[in-house]
Order: structure tokens, then sequence, then C-alpha cells
């Protein structure tokens, strides 16, 4: 796997898929569901209803790719309320393999005077 950092776009298909569904399936989501081109490249994430696994898309050149990633314990932090995909960044896509719920963190906070 050689994928050009700089290009690609991470989107998390909210909600639960199942994940009986494979790379066909997985594609007929993002262009039907979510109208979306699953042949830009970019990489699609899915999880199941209990958030222990996780299945990721993405169009190489010549053919799809899937990995899979399944929790042992714990659960992935999943948004279940949004209507459209949702973008992520590349370290909250990283967050989200470690299973840290960056959705639910702290919100930064923005004062513009001491008193």
């Amino acid at each position: 796997m050689i994928l050009d950092w700089s290009k690609v776009k991470v989107f998390v298909k909210p909600g639960p898929t199942d994940m009986r569904k494979q790379i066909n399936g997985l594609s007929m989501i993002v262009s039907e569901d979510l109208e979306m081109d699953p042949f830009e490249g970019n990489l699609f994430l899915f999880c199941n209803r209990l958030r222990r696994i996780m299945k990721i898309i993405y169009w190489d050149r010549n053919g799809f790719c899937m990995w899979l990633k399944r929790l042992e314990k714990d659960k992935f932090p999943w948004p279940m309320n949004h209507k459209e995909a949702t973008e992520i960044s590349q370290e909250q896509f990283s967050f989200l393999l470690q299973g840290i719920d960056f959705w639910n963190a702290h919100k930064k906070l923005e004062y513009r005077s001491v008193s």
C-alpha cells in the first residue's frame, strides 16, 4: 500500500454498516448513500453496530483495496447521528485507529480578555 497522503481524504460513514458487505457492497454505499465517487482514491471508513469491526476501502489506480481491523477489547469511537459522511484529518484517522475519541474531546477555548 502506497498512498500519496497529500492527495488522500478520509471519510467516515456515520452509523452502523453491515459488515457482511465486501468491496462491491461498500463501494455501492459510497456512490449511492454517501453520493461520493469511490474511484477518487479517498479512504472510506465503515463500522459495525457493535463498533468492534472497521472496514476501510479505497481505489488504488487499478482496483479496490480493503482493510479490516477488529478490536478484541473496547470499541471504536464512532459518530452515529450525522446524516452525511464526515471528513476527518489524517491525524484524526490515526486517533480513530488507536481508539481515541476525538469527537468528544474537549473543545478549544478562546478568550479575548482575562477580566
